[in-house]
């Protein structure tokens, strides 16, 4: 499939408005949205801005090329806008990105979509097209370009280097697959073959592995490099020298990963498990705080839905009446109570087993999931609900990387026996006598006091813990302490305690209303593109996404922070105050009606946390010339 079938002359605008991120964003999703490529335009807008918070896809050289596989794709499809003045994008050079190509990729893109979209960034690291598309007066002159370095090609053949020669493998991959997974291939690609060295890469895209490492060129490779944002097989690597990096490394930095290749500047990968395992060892670069959050991400991440899916059916439940699930009450009703089976007695009861199992196969790969799961069930039943889950997780997923250690010496003939009976049996055994004997009781214990003090707090403390959640949700918009906040929330949740969630829902939704509604009441202290981006930030605020003030606080930290932290902060407290509870930990004004409490107090909350911050943003921010 040609370039020129996905972007087409309807998807393509040379003069773009935007003068930041979330802006240009906005204004690409648009020409999609008005070319009928989406189903539907908000869910694929989350989707690209999710994609963003993993790590920024503006690459450098000015180009930036934000993506998404969601199935709010209508149609595969390309939109090409370009700023000639550029625009701040995060990009990894810190340079305006001028050109932007942004990807939609429908959940069941087929293979020849798919890598029609990957040849796009291959033709982007080449100097002269770049020049060119920048130069286009006309669509058709954009598209002539982009055809005429449209070419096919192939699967390449296994490598053959003379024994005495260096050689060099890689594999590159990125959480979705579609673009800096083959510009990082090509960028190692491109400077191997300068540099006189032979290198073969490995691509882990959308459509399936590419160019996959025979078993003859990773022994005979002087070095491994794996740039890479997801997990990869790792077993077939035991004994090499490894060397692991984010995938944007190998767009920016190909020279030095391949001299570091070179010179075996990389720790020796140990694996002891058998290659079916994909067993994978954490890379000696990365730090240990670094190594728990993304097990515990890995956990959230498959939680959520659970405790999303579940806590709305819940809510929605109790539109029929507060005890209507319950057959000995007066107001009981079958469709409420089928509800409450579905979203409390099941979807809620796999959130803590959920937890534990991914966290343990983040750490384990597959035989930790069993253990985790047994683990986290085990912490559920027992009463030591989220903590347990957590401290479940991680038992199960070391305890099996202790038992592949221990059992590395047992004879070969042995190794088929490993995954389908030693390290499911011994991993759950292990795992499940020391949460019965050691850590169900006391934290159960102190899961049950953290429930007893949070429902028996005062109203001042009540309200003081309202607005620490509400600051921690917008200090950083999305960052580590907005996370932590969130965590905090969806793990009481799963202990029966649903205010602190609602304070940390009002808190997060309060900065992009704030700014949204600064630029509507001065907009002398905005400038044009700002105010344009106001109504985009109410969207943002009440569907409880953050983030949309990121690019309001990065281009007035000083100002914009300290004033929709405070906001949030009340909004927190006055969640806390009017005793509002909320069991679902996502989906903004769209699940108020369901929270317990007042909905129109809840909302009050919001609008005057609101208020707050955008008063203080006119106060603070200068005007503008």
């Amino acid at each position: 499939m040609r370039i020129t079938e996905l972007l087409t002359k309807n998807t393509i605008h040379l003069h773009l408005k935007s003068s930041q991120k979330a802006e240009v964003i906005e204004e690409l999703v648009q020409v999609l949205d008005v070319a009928g490529k989406l189903n539907d335009r908000a869910e694929y807008k989350q989707a690209i801005f999710h994609r963003e918070e993993q790590s920024t896809t503006g690459i450098g050289e000015g180009i930036a090329i934000p993506h998404a596989k969601t199935a709010a794709v209508k149609a595969p499809a390309i939109v090409f806008g370009r700023s000639v003045s550029g625009i701040e994008y995060e990009s990894l050079d810190g340079m305006p990105a001028h050109l932007f190509f942004m990807i939609a990729a429908p959940e069941g893109a087929n293979d020849t979509h798919l890598q029609a979209l990957s040849k796009l960034s291959t033709i982007l690291l080449k100097e002269e097209v770049r020049k060119q598309l920048l130069e286009a007066q006309t669509e058709e002159e954009a598209l002539a370009i982009i055809n005429e370095h449209d070419v096919q090609e192939e699967e390449e053949a296994a490598v053959s280097v003379a024994e005495n020669e260096p050689f060099v493998v890689a594999v590159t991959a990125c959480p979705t697959g579609i673009a800096h997974t083959y510009m990082s291939a090509d960028s190692l690609k491109a400077k191997a073959e300068e540099m006189g060295i032979a290198i073969k890469v490995e691509t882990n895209g959308s459509g399936g592995a590419k160019n996959v490492l025979t078993s003859e060129e990773i022994e005979r490779a002087t070095a491994v490099i794996v740039a890479a944002d997801t997990q990869v097989q790792m077993a077939r690597f035991n004994g090499k020298h490894v060397i692991e990096v984010p995938v944007a490394e190998g767009i920016r930095k190909p020279q030095e990963l391949i001299e570091r290749a070179l010179k075996q500047e990389a720790p020796i990968f140990k694996d002891s498990s058998n290659k079916d395992d994909h067993g994978h060892k954490e890379s000696a670069s990365r730090g240990i705080g670094a190594t728990i959050y993304k097990h515990l991400m890995s956990g959230v991440s498959n939680m959520l839905p659970f405790v999303i899916g579940g806590g709305i059916l819940i809510a929605l439940g109790f539109l029929f009446g507060y005890n209507a699930h319950d057959p000995n009450d007066p107001s009981y009703n079958i469709i409420a109570e089928a509800l409450n089976t579905i979203g409390g007695g099941n979807a809620f009861a796999l959130m803590v087993p959920v937890l534990a199992g991914f966290i343990a196969m983040s750490i384990a790969d597959r035989p930790g999931f069993a253990p985790g799961m047994v683990g986290g069930m085990m912490a559920a039943t027992s009463g030591a609900g989220f903590l347990g889950g957590l401290v479940a997780g991680f038992l199960g997923g070391y305890i099996v990387v202790g038992i592949r250690k221990l059992l590395a010496g047992l004879p070969s003939s042995l190794e088929g026996i490993k995954t389908i009976l030693l390290f499911p049996l011994l991993g759950i055994a292990i795992t499940g006598f020391i949460m019965h004997f050691v850590v169900n009781t006391p934290l159960s214990a102190l899961n049950t006091w953290i429930s007893n003090w949070l429902s028996s707090l005062g109203t001042a403390n009540a309200v003081l813990l309202g607005v620490i959640l509400g600051l921690m949700m917008a200090i950083d918009m999305g960052g580590p302490i907005n996370k932590a906040a969130y965590l905090f929330g969806t793990g009481l949740i799963a202990s029966g305690v649903y205010e602190p969630m609602a304070a940390i829902m009002a808190g997060g939704m309060v900065p992009p209303l704030g700014i949204a509604l600064a630029t509507f009441l001065f907009k002398n202290k905005f400038s044009k593109q700002e105010r344009e981006a106001g109504p985009v930030n109410i969207v943002m605020g009440l569907s409880f996404i953050t983030e949309g003030a990121i690019p309001f606080a990065a281009a007035d930290p000083l100002r914009v922070i300290p004033s929709v932290a405070v906001g949030a902060a009340v909004a927190g407290g006055l969640s806390m105050m009017f005793n509002i509870g909320l069991q679902a930990p996502h989906g903004g004004i769209f699940v108020f009606p369901l929270v317990s409490g007042s909905w129109l107090l809840y909302l009050l909350a919001v609008i005057i946390g609101a208020i707050v911050s955008a008063i203080l943003l006119g106060l603070l921010k200068k005007p503008v010339k």
